[in-house]
């Protein structure tokens, strides 16, 4: 039996309803896979690939050509139909998705997984120098083009993956990592001293403690801008959904519902309470599925309960930090580095897209292998 039949024979047993999923990342694919054998899914989301982002430094330094993976090839025999648009409206009141290729769609139930961007500065718009790592093809075609200085603006892991990545890579190229607090400052004390060795090993120069609003004040031929992410809640804000005022995600309860319009779910980064990533992505994005289908059986929902185990840092391709952390997220003193972090890095990057893969084939046990993160 193919995932489409069960979709059917199960669709039907639960009453089929009509289930929008909002954005095509991990959280996004994660609960339309899980949503399939059950109910009747439509993911929206423009462009046919789903992006590795956890990759796109790879992508920048050139040492992948693509990062992407068609969702026609990830979504075969699920049930599930991609709509390749960009939502642009949400009406809660008629419970219909309006995207830019004129379609409405009316749902049900609807899953808000539009993840997240880097925020950018003042000045950036025009600055031909400037890339964030949404644009990392272009940043690839630029360090292609000829040596310079590069400057990454941000201390967090995805601004020290970049630096060490592109400095492995392009040693004719000067680079420079920019930020306003201090190096991996989420990492214990031993991972910050590893995170510096391997710099300077690679000929990073880091600058702590200098805060920069604008690219403008940036001289170098290329700036890679880091520093910060923003939710992409507009839509759901427009449409009349509670936001947290200091971070702009969406307010959600224990079982990740909107807390204002419960009919809707919100999974990944656009959700409030967990930290930005992959890690947490995935086991939400599974979460909002299970609460839209325990409800539909005329269950409870149980609540999201989520540790954190560690986080993956990759030093280039022939280092990296593995750092051990406590169930909130607090850096543990016990970390792996060297050869063997690098290793352990790929192995979890390479099992996500290996999870969604295996999650398509087998629905039924979706639940137990998209919450590994």
């Amino acid at each position: 039996m193919t995932a489409t039949d069960i979709s059917r024979r199960n669709g039907s047993r639960y009453g089929g309803q009509r289930i929008v999923v909002l954005g095509a990342g991990y959280a996004g694919l994660s609960a339309a896979l899980r949503l399939a054998p059950h109910h009747r899914v439509v993911l929206v989301a423009p462009g046919g690939d789903f992006t590795e982002r956890v990759r796109l430094h790879e992508l920048a330094a050139g040492g992948r050509e693509s990062v992407g993976h068609p969702l026609s090839r990830l979504l075969a025999g699920t049930g599930v139909r991609h709509v390749p648009a960009r939502a642009t409206a949400l009406d809660t009141a008629t419970r219909e998705v309006t995207t830019d290729g004129g379609d409405v769609l009316g749902y049900d139930r609807l899953v808000y997984a539009l993840g997240s961007r880097t925020r950018t500065p003042g000045g950036a718009s025009g600055d031909e120098r400037f890339h964030t790592p949404e644009t990392a093809a272009a940043l690839r075609e630029r360090l292609r083009g000829g040596p310079g200085a590069l400057t990454v603006v941000g201390g967090g892991l995805t601004g020290i993956e970049t630096a060490a990545e592109i400095a492995q890579r392009h040693p004719d190229w000067r680079v420079r990592l920019v930020t306003a607090g201090e190096l991996g400052g989420g990492l214990s004390g031993p991972g910050r001293a590893h995170v510096r060795a391997v710099l300077t090993a690679l000929g990073v120069s880091v600058a702590e403690g200098r805060h920069l609003s604008s690219a403008a004040e940036v001289d170098a031929d290329a700036v890679v801008w880091a520093a910060s992410m923003v939710p992409n809640t507009q839509l759901a804000a427009d449409a009349g959904l509670a936001v947290e005022e200091d971070t702009g995600r969406l307010s959600v309860d224990a079982a990740l519902r909107s807390v204002t319009h419960p009919e809707i779910l919100v999974a990944g980064d656009a959700a409030a309470g967990l930290r930005m990533s992959c890690a947490t992505a995935m086991p939400t994005g599974v979460r909002a599925a299970e609460t839209v289908l325990a409800e539909a059986r005329g269950a409870q929902p149980r609540p999201l309960r989520f540790r954190y185990l560690l986080q993956c840092v990759s030093l280039g391709r022939e280092d990296g930090l593995i750092q051990f952390v406590r169930r909130d997220d607090s850096p543990r003193e016990r970390i792996v580095t060297g050869r063997r972090a690098a290793w352990i890095k790929e192995q979890v990057v390479r099992s996500t897209v290996g999870q969604l893969r295996f999650a398509a084939r087998r629905p039924g046990l979706a639940r137990r292998v998209l919450t590994f993160g």
